[in-house]
C-alpha cells in the first residue's frame, strides 16, 4: 500500500479543476485509491462528488492511499495534482 500526506496549495482547494483533474487521474487506475483530510474517513478517489464533499480548502493536508500495482506511481501523480498551485 502506498500513502502520501499532501498539502493542498491551489486556491480553491480541492475543487473546480483541481478535482477534476484529480478525479480523472485517479479513474485511470485499475486499483482503488482513497483521499481523506488527517484523521477523515476516506472517500473513493474516484467520486468527484465525494472529493468535492470532503471540501478541502487550501493549506490543508490530505492522506491519498492506493492499493494494488502500481500504487506508488498513481499516488506519485495525485500527490503532484493536490500539491500543485
Amino acid at each position: 500500500m502506498a500513502e502520501r500526506k499532501v498539502t493542498v496549495e491551489a486556491e480553491v482547494g480541492l475543487h473546480a479543476r483541481p478535482a477534476a483533474t484529480f478525479v480523472q487521474a485517479a479513474s485511470k487506475a485499475v486499483i482503488d485509491v482513497t483521499v481523506a483530510k488527517v484523521n477523515g474517513e476516506p472517500v473513493n478517489a474516484k467520486s468527484i462528488l465525494m472529493i468535492l464533499g470532503l471540501d478541502v480548502r487550501q493549506g490543508e493536508t490530505i492522506v491519498i492511499r492506493a492499493d494494488g500495482e502500481g500504487a506508488e506511481e498513481l499516488v506519485d501523480e495525485l500527490a503532484a495534482i493536490a500539491s500543485a498551485p
